[in-house]
């Protein structure tokens, strides 16, 4: 078991990873606060937002694989391609699904103004997705991050 935890611990893709999550995660709470005022908890676990939590998560990993390995090795062409998946669902499929939650939403209020029984109690999430600029954001933290962990 310790030789496991001591592997953890010394596996820079994965730590880079998981410090980019982090970072991203800190980042996106602490810019609506000075934004917004406002501090928002469910900031800090949820996704959507600036920066893209997801998008530095992959990007730490992908980076530090190439830098450790080599942009030939397997470890960075795994990552890159995850990267690649998670970015483009990100500010895609995400971001539609998030569009879709505003106008359920608002149809939803339609029906209820009418007095109409509301069509579902489920509360819908709105912020799942990225825009572009958060995914390029979180892309670029993500690369700085990889560079770190896999130079060290």
């Amino acid at each position: 078991m310790g030789d496991f935890i001591i592997g953890l611990w010394n596996n820079s893709m994965l730590l880079a990873a998981l410090s980019g999550w982090l970072i991203a995660q800190v980042l996106k709470t602490l810019l609506v606060l000075l934004l917004e005022k406002e501090f928002r908890l469910e900031r800090l676990f949820g996704s959507g937002g600036m920066p893209s939590s997801h998008s530095a998560t992959v990007c730490a990993m992908a980076t530090c694989a190439a830098v450790r390995f080599g942009a030939d090795s397997p470890y960075f062409a795994i990552s890159a391609i995850v990267a690649f998946i998670v970015m483009y669902d990100a500010c895609n499929v995400r971001l539609e699904t998030g569009k879709q939650a505003v106008a359920i939403k608002e149809l939803q209020k339609f029906f209820q103004d009418m007095g109409k029984k509301p069509l579902s109690e489920e509360k819908l999430k709105e912020l799942v997705g990225h825009t572009l600029s958060q995914v390029i954001a979180g892309a670029l933290l993500g690369i700085i991050i990889g560079i770190v962990f896999g130079m060290l």
